[in-house]
C-alpha cells in the first residue's frame, strides 16, 4: 500500500473503536453486577483503549496526507505521537487500577452473581481477541506502528480479562476476597509493561533511528551487485518515520565517467532500492573515487 493510499487504514481503528464501546458496555454490566474490582480495573482499561483507538484514527488521518510545502518528508512521523498518547493512557489506566485496588484490599467485598460476571467478561475478551489479530494482522502488514501499538494494547486486555476471569473463579472457590484486589495489582503490573514498550518503541521513531537490521542487510545486498560495475559507496544512512522508509548515500565512480553514465548508474541503484523496501524514499550523491574531497563529508556533519 502505497502511503498516500493508508487513509483507509483508519477503518481497522474504527473496528478498534467499536471493539472498545462494546466491551466497555459489557464489562462495566459485569463489574455493577459482581462488584469485583478486578472486573472495574478491566472496564478501565477499556476506556483507554477506547481513547487510543480514536487517537489512532485522528492520527491515521493525518499520517496519510501528501508531503506539502510545510513538511515536505510527509506527515508519516504523525503515527508516533498516537502511539506515545495512547502509552501514556495506559500508564494512567494502571494507576487508577492500582488505586482501586488499594482501596478494595483495605475494605474486602464479596463478589455476586460471579458466574453471571464471568460469561459477560468472557464475551468481552473475545470481541476483544477478534479485533486485536485483524488489527495487528493490518498493522504488520502495512507497517503502521499506530495500528500495531493499539493491537498489542487489545491483546494486553485480553490478558487482562484472562487473569480477571481466574481471580473471580478462585474468590468464589475459596472465598478468599483479598485475591480480587491482588488480580488487580498484577494486572496494572502488566498494563504498566505494555505502556512501557509501546512508549520506548514510539520515542525510537520519534529519534530517527536506523532501519532494522533485516532492512539493513537487505540494503547491503542490493548494493553488492553493483561493486563489480567499478562503484562504490559510504555515508549510508537511513531512518523510519511510520510507514515510509528514507535512505541516503553516497557514490562512488571512477572521475572520468560522464555525468549521463553516472545518472544512469544511480537510477539503476535507486529503482532497486525501492524494490527492496518498499515505500523507501532514496537519495544519492555521485562523487569521484580519486578525489579527497569525496572522502570528507562521510560523518554526517562534512570535517567532523
Amino acid at each position: 500500500m502505497a502511503v498516500s493510499d493508508r487513509a483507509s487504514l483508519t477503518r481497522f481503528a474504527w473496528l478498534a473503536v467499536a471493539a472498545a464501546v462494546l466491551t466497555i458496555a459489557l464489562k462495566s454490566g459485569a463489574y455493577l453486577i459482581t462488584g469485583s474490582v478486578g472486573l472495574l480495573s478491566d472496564a478501565i482499561e477499556s476506556l483507554v483503549n477506547l481513547a487510543g483507538a480514536l487517537m489512532a484514527m485522528a492520527m491515521l488521518t493525518v499520517a496519510a496526507r501528501p508531503p506539502d510545502e510545510d513538511h515536505a518528508y510527509g506527515h508519516t512521523k504523525a503515527e508516533y505521537f498516537s502511539s506515545v498518547v495512547e502509552g501514556s493512557l495506559i500508564l494512567v489506566a494502571a494507576l487508577s487500577i492500582a488505586t482501586a485496588a488499594v482501596h478494595r484490599l483495605a475494605r474486602p467485598q464479596p463478589i455476586e452473581q460471579a458466574g453471571l460476571g464471568i460469561a459477560i467478561s468472557i464475551v468481552a475478551m473475545g470481541i476483544n481477541l477478534a479485533a486485536a489479530l485483524v488489527v495487528l494482522r493490518a498493522g504488520r502488514q502495512y507497517r503502521s506502528v499506530t495500528l500495531e501499538a493499539d493491537a498489542h494494547h487489545l491483546l494486553a486486555d485480553v490478558w487482562t480479562s484472562a487473569g480477571v476471569i481466574s481471580g473471580i473463579a478462585i474468590v468464589k472457590s475459596t472465598g478468599w476476597q483479598p485475591l480480587d484486589p491482588i488480580v488487580g495489582f498484577l494486572i496494572a503490573g502488566n498494563i504498566i509493561r505494555t505502556g512501557y514498550r509501546i512508549i520506548s518503541e514510539s520515542v525510537s521513531g520519534l529519534m530517527d533511528s536506523a532501519l532494522p537490521a533485516e532492512d539493513q542487510d537487505t540494503l547491503r545486498s542490493t548494493l553488492a551487485k553493483y561493486h563489480t560495475s567499478g562503484a562504490q559507496f559510504h555515508a549510508l544512512r537511513t531512518r523510519r518515520a511510520g510507514p515510509r522508509r528514507f535512505v541516503s548515500m553516497h557514490v562512488l565512480v571512477p572521475g572520468d565517467w560522464t555525468v549521463q553514465r553516472g545518472h544512469e548508474l544511480l537510477e539503476r541503484i535507486e529503482g532497486d532500492l525501492r524494490a527492496a523496501l518498499p515505500d523507501a524514499a532514496v537519495f544519492t550523491h555521485l562523487e569521484a573515487i580519486e578525489d579527497p574531497a569525496s572522502y570528507d563529508d562521510v560523518e554526517f556533519d562534512r570535517g567532523a
